[in-house]
């Protein structure tokens, strides 16, 4: 009797598994061997290794395991090993004392799917590249000449947001905060980095966004084992599939708009002022002296990451401010007691405000610990090293649960309450240099936009509590839980009735 296709295909599935294990064993073999001293790990499978206790919210899954298996573990999901640091002083040894040795990032997601593969600037290897960009980013994109330069661009968004809202008031219509702010933010950082070529199509910024939510919808659908696990070669769901064909789509759009600027290349600004981000990246693509090389994938793919990073994480922090500011309103009193106090009746709160606003420097200090932008840090170390008294293999995976270590109720009391009060009387910097604070990361890797973001976050969060009261639709409290993944940054629906308090426009 001939074969049948089921009889290879479980032929086949012998041979993944008896592979597997039979690396699984390998590698146990020359841990039990070796003398090396390595983390302490739960109990694995075989074959999965530790999937089965990483619940939707790896941040919360990691904590729960540490809790019991200690700060410094390690997590083997299929044939990858990873190494989870959940307290401050293991964050310092990595982050600072062997910085260099941790400098590099592995990459987190579906790389196989990927269509500008070795063109990270934000998971490049430490290196040359890297460097290079780096460099660039804090001289030229994120400097704070730059942002300043930029002012006017947040302060027109924030008066649209502001006069849509307005709008709703006076409709006596809800709106869904979450997407009115990821619009404001996607506005910003379109406008800042090719919006002053590209005004003419005022779609632009909107076909931007559907293809970056469209991919990064489809790159949440993978499981972590899918991405990390046996079955990371199998697109088993069709998503793989279909992140490379909405990344085509944002790579023709991006090709339209380079085409632009090549096309009006002889009406190129003279003055660096009124320069954006897409100008110097294509002046420094076309420059032959520059000391690294720059392609076509890796600007795209700097943009690609930008509108990533700079969009969303701003606009959940300012949906988590929102939302726990609502479920408090003993601290919303307080806050617009002293914006009121500092700008009165008769004018916006604006950025330069902040500095005599440490209330409001508190909360966002505060929502910043409660729901970082980034709850997991990656690191990738390039030599072997030790850790906390353990020894960390080169190549070794390394989470930073930053998440857990700003819930350490040995640093904060009640740390699961939003207690803005915490932060009045200390002197605690967003800059990474308090290892119990690493809401923007630190060390060589920490977030390059971390001043952007607290800019935004003070003067819309401001705003928002100066020109309106808020009414939750279909209840009295926000829903204050997190959503699923290991990002933190796609925040939920927050559909509320802003009623009109202030009209600055009439002021």
């Amino acid at each position: 009797m001939a074969p049948t296709v089921m009889d290879y295909f479980y032929h086949f599935l012998i041979l993944i598994i008896s592979t597997l294990l039979l690396n699984f064993l390998v590698k146990s073999f020359r841990n039990f061997k070796s003398k090396a001293k390595y983390p302490p790990s739960p109990p694995a499978l075989p074959i999965i290794g530790h999937i089965h206790l990483l619940k939707s919210g790896l941040p919360t899954s990691f904590e729960a395991l540490a809790n019991r298996y200690g700060p410094l573990m390690q997590i083997r999901v299929g044939a990858t090993n990873f190494v989870v640091a959940s307290d401050a002083k293991s964050a310092q040894e990595i982050l600072r004392t062997f910085d260099t040795d941790f400098a590099s990032k592995f990459e987190s997601g579906p790389t196989t799917y990927h269509i500008y593969k070795d063109s990270s600037f934000t998971n490049a290897p430490y290196g040359a590249y890297w460097k290079f960009v780096k460099k660039l980013c804090m001289t030229k994109l994120f400097t704070g000449s730059q942002l300043d330069r930029f002012i006017h661009i947040r302060e027109q968004e924030t008066s649209k947001l502001l006069k849509s809202l307005l709008k709703r008031s006076k409709e006596g219509e809800p709106c869904d905060l979450a997407v009115e702010l990821t619009a404001l933010t996607n506005n910003m950082i379109y406008r800042m980095a090719m919006g002053r070529r590209c005004s003419k199509n005022p779609n632009q910024a909107a076909e931007i966004r559907k293809f970056i939510t469209e991919s990064m919808k489809y790159a949440a659908k993978f499981h972590f084992g899918e991405v990390f696990g046996p079955l990371k070669k199998f697109d088993l769901f069709g998503n793989g599939k279909r992140l490379k064909m909405s990344l085509k789509g944002y790579d023709q759009l991006m090709e339209q708009i380079m085409q632009d600027y090549h096309d009006n290349e002889l009406k190129n600004c003279e003055n660096d002022q009124e320069k954006d981000v897409m100008d110097i990246l294509l002046e420094t693509y076309k420059d032959t002296s520059a000391e690294v090389k720059l392609t076509r994938d890796q600007i795209k793919n700097f943009f690609l990451e930008l509108f990533m990073a700079g969009v969303d994480t701003t606009a959940a922090a300012i949906r988590w401010a929102m939302a726990e500011l609502i479920n408090h309103p003993h601290i919303f009193k307080k806050l617009r007691e002293e914006i009121d106090s500092v700008a009165g009746n008769n004018r916006l709160i604006k950025e330069y405000d902040a500095p005599k606003l440490p209330y409001l420097q508190a909360v966002v200090k505060e929502i910043l610990r409660l729901h970082p932008p980034g709850p997991l840090l990656r690191r990738l170390s390039i030599k072997d090293s030790k850790i906390a008294g353990f020894d960390l293999q080169e190549g070794t995976r390394v989470f930073i649960n930053v998440y857990k270590i700003m819930r350490d109720p040995n640093v904060y009391k009640e740390p699961e309450k939003f207690l803005p009060e915490r932060f009045l009387d200390n002197s605690t910097e967003i800059k990474g240099q308090d290892f119990h604070y690493l809401p923007f990361g630190s060390g060589r890797r920490t977030c390059p936009g971390a001043s952007h973001a607290m800019f935004v976050m003070h003067a819309t969060i401001g705003a928002l509590i100066q020109c309106f009261d808020w009414k939750v639709k279909d209840g009295e409290k926000t829903d204050a839980e997190r959503g699923a993944g290991y990002s933190g940054a796609f925040a939920l629906p927050l559909v509320c009735y802003p009623i009109t308090r202030f009209d600055p426009f009439e002021a």
